[in-house]
């Protein structure tokens, strides 16, 4: 599938997305950990989604080919929201689709919760709930010095080791180890990883506001970020329906796309 690389002014920053397929105009927003970007999220999914879908997958201001925030704090909820509403200006048509992952499913939902146009949500792996970070949570959001421990983060993202191959390590280095880019990204996610989490968290407002169908699917065997948060979002949204994938862990875009895809049709068809 042949995407066209088009880019947008937001706030004074260039963000960067790729556009591609033709039908229901789905947002895909990826997740934060090391080296995450649009490719570096849904890499295998992408091209079976655009043949069925108008494909918006959006790169977060400070990850991917998108700019960086000028001045700090460069973890800023608020302005990726800011960012998805004005890219979901950029979509032409009355009804849109969002798929988001991890903290990006958060955003899905709060979009879902205010934007009119957003008539359907997809999540893989979503925060939205508080919990207790462990030792596989930290490593998302601390910065890999090296290939070695860049290695060690996807590990506590994807069950089967196996499938981290050459292609997304070096889709995430390309991102990582760019210029000062570590400065950045320490900064971004420096200090209390708790404050992330909560940041993250859906408001009983917010859950209240959200009418639209809801896909949820959580890896059974997520490390870092467990399947109850799913689970606690979903007991305030009656419309949600909830799958457990085993046999992975957070990135099921990566472990198990054909899954994902076969969820996406179901909802977005």
């Amino acid at each position: 599938m042949a995407y066209t690389e088009r880019q947008f002014n937001f706030e004074g920053i260039p963000v960067h997305y790729r556009e591609g397929g033709r039908g229901f105009p789905i947002l895909m927003i990826h997740g934060s950990g090391p080296g995450a970007s649009t490719l570096g999220n849904w890499r295998l999914v992408l091209d079976p989604l655009a043949e069925r879908f108008h494909i918006h997958a959006m790169d977060l201001v400070g990850f991917g080919l998108s700019g960086r925030k000028p001045a700090p704090p460069y973890f800023d909820l608020d302005l990726w929201l800011r960012q998805c509403k004005a890219m979901i200006g950029q979509i032409p048509g009355d009804r849109v689709g969002v798929i988001g992952h991890s903290l990006s499913g958060s955003l899905a939902l709060k979009l879902a919760a205010s934007e009119p146009r957003v008539a359907k949500v997809m999540t893989t792996g979503t925060m939205g709930a508080t919990f207790e970070p462990n030792e596989h949570t930290v490593r998302t959001w601390t910065f890999p010095k090296n290939r070695d421990e860049l290695l060690k983060a996807a590990q506590s993202l994807i069950a089967d080791h196996t499938l981290i191959d050459e292609t997304y390590i070096s889709n995430r280095e390309k991102v990582l180890f760019q210029g000062d880019y570590e400065t950045y990204f320490s900064s971004m996610f420096g200090g209390d990883k708790r404050r992330f989490i909560e940041a993250a968290v859906l408001s009983p407002d917010e859950l209240s506001r959200i009418k639209c169908p809801v896909t949820m699917l959580h890896g059974r065997d997520d490390r870092g970020f467990p399947p109850e948060l799913t689970l606690t979002v979903a007991k305030s949204l009656p419309q949600a329906d909830v799958t457990l994938i085993g046999r992975c862990s957070h990135s099921i875009a990566m472990e198990h796309p054909q899954k994902l895809i076969a969820a996406a049709n179901l909802l977005f068809s």
